[in-house]
């Protein structure tokens, strides 16, 4: 099938290096004329393990193209994705549908006769109608369906995500849509991955409520993780307790700084706007949200706990600054308000992260990048684990502990055993487990 992908960002070049890959011919179209010429050249503009190989196999076999020119790639198109970002809109936190709204003015200019445009962007319930609306308007000749399409990609994990879904939903009363829907990802239902057929709103809110409920796993987790603290139990061995009961799952009951990234916050957000909008408030999204946003800056505190509350002047390592391994996105990111904070008390702070360094320099000030862990540690009166990169599992704690100012481990992943970590000369503190006693 012929496809255009409107938006080549996380979503859509993701989206449409994969289509490609199953076969179709697939068009990414982007206003953005240098990130179209970058990729043209094969360069990505995302970390993403396993995708510059994807789109350079797909571009050399002639399926997968880039070009800004969305008339002619519409025109062409069987299936017309929008797959652009729907930020939280400053000021309010609604979701920002400016770029979902343009593009489908743009799409209906351009339409063929007959058509099928998917939202595949995350949009708030009641978008589809709305850009159903802005096409008939713009262009009332065109016999077009609009069908919802959310995508559950977890980055540093996306081609697989994608590849291997746990559920394709599919939001759609059109029977022709769906029989071309159906078409779309035959290559994955002949695998047998679930394809979940319903109405649109339904689609619509299916992906918000499952990106509200993981967060509602991590915020409900780290709560235990202070309790477990404060009482002396270990919060690890408290997940793995509730997390083999099968109505609960392991999954996202790992303690930590708080969850980031560019979906979960802006989603929950804009859940809460949406439960506001329509009389129906969602005290519990409301409450995570809020549980997560004080739980990044505390996690300086707990930094600060290992010095007896006062880290003036000293000098913090922190490894990881991107919101979770095998991504450079910084979007929402726990480092963010832990730097700042640890700033705030007056602490020196040094950053390594393996992948997201030019990213971070767009976002820190005052703070000092190096090129490794071990050169980000030397001299420093504390390590503090933001985010958990493979990289950082098997550190030379010896050699840590000879070229530190001070040897102490905020590790805020769990990541090390604390008994290995003590047994090297270290002061530890982990979340949720018994600490150490304090310089």
């Amino acid at each position: 099938m012929h496809i255009a992908m409107i938006g080549a960002g996380y979503v859509g070049l993701v989206s449409g290096a994969c289509f490609s890959d199953f076969g179709h011919q697939v068009v990414c179209i982007d206003s953005n004329a240098e990130k179209v010429a970058s990729l043209n050249n094969g360069e990505m503009p995302i970390h993403e393990p396993g995708l510059a190989e994807l789109v350079a196999r797909n571009v050399d076999q002639g399926r997968l193209s880039f070009a800004s020119d969305l008339k002619s790639a519409v025109n062409e198109a069987e299936v017309v994705f929008i797959a652009v970002g729907t930020p939280s809109r400053r000021g309010d936190g609604h979701a920002d549908l400016s770029y979902v709204y343009t593009a489908a003015r743009e799409i209906a200019g351009a339409l063929p006769d007959r058509a099928v445009v998917v939202t595949k962007s995350t949009v708030p319930v009641g978008t589809g109608d709305e850009v159903e609306r802005i096409i008939r308007e713009e262009n009332p000749a065109a016999s077009v369906a609009v069908v919802s399409n959310p995508e559950f990609l977890r980055e540093g994990a996306a081609i697989r995500d994608f590849k291997h879904p746990d559920r394709i939903v599919i939001g759609t009363d059109d029977a022709r849509a769906r029989s071309v829907m159906g078409e779309v990802y035959r290559p994955l239902h002949l695998n047998a991955s679930p394809i979940l057929y319903t109405d649109r709103r339904t689609a619509e809110l299916t992906k918000y409520a499952a990106n509200s409920f993981l967060a509602t796993k991590i915020a409900f987790i780290n709560e235990i993780a202070d309790l477990a603290e404060k009482v002396g139990a270990n919060v690890q061995e408290v997940a793995r307790g509730i997390g083999l009961d099968n109505r609960i799952g392991q999954k996202f009951l790992h303690a930590g700084p708080g969850f980031g990234g560019s979906c979960f916050p802006k989603d929950a957000m804009a859940l809460i706007k949406t439960g506001q909008d329509n009389e129906s408030p969602l005290r519990i999204v409301e409450t995570v949200v809020a549980v997560n946003d004080q739980r990044k800056r505390a996690m300086a505190r707990k930094v600060a706990g290992a010095f007896g509350g006062n880290i003036r002047g000293k000098s913090i390592a922190v490894l990881g600054v991107t919101f979770k391994p095998e991504t450079d996105d910084m979007r929402d990111a726990p480092s963010i308000p832990l730097i700042t904070a640890l700033q705030d008390m007056g602490a020196e702070v040094r950053v390594f992260d393996p992948v997201g360094m030019e990213q971070a320099k767009k976002v820190f000030e005052n703070v000092t990048f190096c090129d490794s862990a071990y050169r980000c540690a030397k001299g420093c009166h504390a390590l503090v684990i933001v985010t958990e990169w493979e990289q950082f599992r098997a550190l030379d704690l010896r050699e840590l502990a000879a070229m530190m100012a001070c040897p102490v481990i905020v590790d805020l992943r769990n990541i090390y055993s604390p008994e290995e970590v003590e047994r090297n000369g270290f002061l530890y503190c982990g979340v949720g487990r018994p600490k150490s006693v304090a310089y």
